[in-house]
Order: structure tokens, then sequence, then C-alpha cells
């Protein structure tokens, strides 16, 4: 699966996630696109989940019918996060168009 992660997602986190492409929105040259059309962009590009810790997107996005999906981490320390790589592998591996994942950390 392709991935990509928004802005506050910690880079060293594509680094654990095993058997997919990861590219960041800085990779891109998306550094500076809008929540909405980040998505957009993301979805035309063929994107299938974007990884973010933007806790807010579900309330000023609508997420209906996205053709990616969306893991949301609930924190941005890289320490705590480094204790639930599994669990994120697992929620990457599993996600299907349209779901949207928070995962507590």
């Amino acid at each position: 699966m392709r991935l990509l992660f928004d802005q506050g997602a910690p880079d060293p986190l594509r680094h654990h996630i095993a058997g997919h492409t990861v590219e960041t929105c800085d990779d891109r040259g998306w550094s500076r696109v809008k929540n909405g059309d980040l998505l957009r962009a993301a979805e035309q590009d063929g994107f299938e989940v974007f990884l973010t810790t933007d806790q807010s997107l579900k309330y000023q996005q609508n997420l209906t019918g996205r053709k990616l999906a969306i893991i949301v981490l609930l924190s941005t320390s890289w320490p705590k996060i480094q204790n639930r790589i599994q669990e994120i592998q697992d929620a990457v591996d599993h996600a299907k168009p349209g779901d949207y994942i928070e995962i507590q950390i």
C-alpha cells in the first residue's frame, strides 16, 4: 500500500512500517497544502492511507466517501509512538478505503 505521512507524523516511523511504500507531505512538496486539498491530492495520486496526528481532521473535513483510509495517531511523541509500532503496523495492514482509525498513544 502507498502511505502518505502528514506533517505531524514522526518521520522515523516510516522506517518501521514494513511492506508498504511511505512518502511524506514534504517528500511530495505538499507541506503547505491545506487538509481538504491534501486529501484530494493524495487520493488522485493513488495513496491508500493517510497517516496524521491531526485530531481535528474529522471535525474540519467531510470524510464520507473517501478513497483512502485515514489513521490518526493521538500523540506526536516519538518515544510514546515507538511503543505502539505493532498496533500502527496492524492498522495499516488492515486499512480499507474510507476507514477512519484513531490509535490511542
